[in-house]
């Protein structure tokens, strides 16, 4: 399978986050505290640790605040476990060939636990940063349990920052995805009239009726005929916008009238996409601006939209370690990765080898295309940000509180900067990580600039090669699967549209299943796409699978819009 890997467009700046500056703001709350502590006690040797636990402020920030608490319970946990580990490893061994095979090690456990649980930006990276710097960190086996006392603190401190806006806006991140949602819907939505003219003559050689497996024939009426064309790009953004709003809002915990009043807007976000025929995108658009702020949420009607949600809730959550197997191979390309780059380093005689093993554990992606993209990013970034970080040394160096404000202000500028490309934020990561070594003693600035870039080559170029060396076939395996799953679930669907009266939620839940299912085909695609050395996807079952997959989601709209309807004429009768 032959794979192009680009260098047109992996320096693109894309579009900030919404919420791009929570994050910054929260990890320099986070970090300003404990850091101005320790200045003030003159210990900002101790620094390292503390930042370990402040640096999980990074996490969590689209979760809901029920969530966000757990999910930053376990990065915190995650965090001093790691630091634990290399702690001990440091304070047992003093030769580095073992600490950098302990740190490669524990950088691919690290990989994979974050894949699993997708815990989202910035995964394993930070977590790899602090479990490896801490390996060369002189230590003893009493010094350990304090250090760990540090991070817990510090890290209890940025969980606290992060859950506070939940006092002021407690439903912020359900609001912010459901909006996203509504407008990815809108957007999907004129793309779709606007070539509708243009695609009218080539649809209409589909027109009449469809069987449906199952049993369940499917007019193509213009809901049911957007599934030939439901393979744009808007179209794939928008699901994965849905996707994402549903997966914020099945969080486990109390639903309250707000949250069921935003899970109704998703609902309404996953009509548009089977029926863009039929839907204002302006109305969608007005709904997602009045989500700002705390005021009401806009009301749709029919409650028993929600049944299928309540089934869904009702389901089990699948165990994380289900997706570990799929991750083996990556785990095994950051073990060999990571241990390459830090034993070439050390056979060049750079004082911190653990700068080469970060940067090839930073580089790992879904597959190889992605993994050249992160490294040329990841390359470019870093040259960058060694020259600026030559034009601030200076002002750092004026004294301890100086090199304390340039972190702070370095941390913010990663965070702001990353969501718009990694390599800008690598462009204030890099001098902010070179900073840090400054803490426990002045360094020169020509070692720490020569070892920085070296390292940076050398992590890239061998964590590449690994990849390369480790083929993910598994890739395929997981196209295979999601066929597979896209197929029952639509079966499973149609089964249900055939039945006269399908039992209370189960086809509401059917279609979620579905939609979510063809998110995942998706997602397995784009990732076995970008992979060397695999057997040749079955592109025409993918393709057909997507249109049949959306055909009947479109047929389950039609459904809920006759029951609908139903309902809505037996209770003014009723009224009358």
């Amino acid at each position: 399978m032959n794979v192009r890997l680009p260098l047109t467009g992996v320096l693109r700046l894309g579009r900030p986050s919404d919420i791009w500056f929570k994050p910054a703001l929260s990890v320099v709350v986070a970090v300003a505290p404990p850091n101005l502590t320790l200045l003030v006690l003159g210990r900002l040797d101790l620094a390292m640790y503390t930042m370990a636990g402040s640096l999980c402020a990074l996490y969590a920030h689209n979760r809901p605040y029920a969530a966000r608490a757990r999910a930053l319970a376990w990065v915190l946990l995650g965090m001093v476990t790691g630091l634990g580990v290399a702690l001990v490893a440091a304070s047992l061994s003093g030769s580095a060939v073992v600490l950098v095979t302990v740190g490669a090690l524990v950088a691919a456990v690290q990989k994979a636990l974050c894949d699993a649980t997708r815990i989202g930006p910035p995964g394993h990276v930070i977590l790899t940063f602090i479990s490896s710097a801490a390996l060369f960190a002189p230590q003893t086996l009493a010094q350990v349990p304090g250090h760990l006392a540090l991070a817990l603190a510090a890290g209890v401190w940025a969980w606290l920052i992060c859950m506070a806006p939940g006092l002021l806006r407690p439903h912020g991140p359900e609001r912010r995805a459901t909006a996203h949602a509504l407008l990815a819907a809108a957007a999907y939505v004129e793309s779709r009239n606007a070539h509708a003219g243009r695609t009218e003559a080539s649809q209409g050689a589909h027109s009449g009726r469809t069987e449906v497996s199952g049993g369940a024939d499917t007019d193509l009426t213009p809901e049911g005929r957007t599934a030939d064309t439901a393979l744009t790009p808007e179209s794939r953004t928008a699901h994965t916008a849905v996707q994402a709003a549903w997966h914020t809002l099945l969080s486990r915990g109390a639903r309250s009238e707000t949250r069921r009043a935003l899970e109704r807007l998703v609902v309404r976000a996953e009509i548009a996409l089977a029926a863009p025929a039929d839907t204002d995108p302006a109305r969608l658009r007005a709904w997602a601006r009045a989500l700002r702020g705390n005021g009401p949420v806009p009301r749709t009607p029919y409650d028993d939209e929600l049944l299928g949600v309540d089934v869904e809730l009702a389901l089990p959550a699948h165990p994380f370690w289900r997706a570990l197997g799929l991750l083996a191979p990556i785990a095994v390309r950051t073990a060999l990765g990571c241990a390459l780059a830090g034993y070439v380093s050390l056979a060049l005689g750079v004082g911190r080898p653990y700068w080469a093993l970060v940067t090839a554990a930073s580089l790992y992606q879904a597959n190889i295309t992605l993994t050249w993209s992160r490294g040329v990013q990841r390359v470019v970034g870093n040259l960058v940000g060694v020259l600026v970080f030559a034009a601030v040394v200076p002002l750092a160096h004026l004294g301890a509180a100086a090199l304390v404000l340039c972190c702070l202000a370095f941390n913010f500028g990663a965070e702001a900067l990353i969501a718009r490309n990694y390599w800008l934020g690598s462009i204030c990561v890099t001098p902010m990580a070179l900073l840090v070594t400054e803490f426990a003693g002045y360094q020169e600035p020509g070692r720490l600039i020569t070892e920085r870039l070296v390292d940076t080559l050398v992590g890239a170029v061998v964590g590449f090669l690994a990849a390369v060396a480790v083929t993910n076939r598994r890739a395929g395996d997981r196209v295979e699967q999601a066929l597979a799953a896209v197929e029952e679930a639509r079966e499973r669907t149609a089964r249900l549209l055939a039945e006269p009266r399908p039992a209370p939620g189960a086809l509401d839940h059917a279609r979620c299943a579905l939609a979510a299912a063809l998110v995942d085909l998706r997602a397995g695609v784009e990732a076995a796409s970008g992979e060397w050395w695999q057997r040749a996807l079955p592109q025409e079952r993918v393709v057909q699978a997507e249109r049949n997959g959306h055909r009947t989601l479109a047929a389950t709209v039609r459904h809920h819009r006759a029951a609908a309807t139903v309902r809505h004429h037996r209770a003014e009768g009723a009224d009358a």
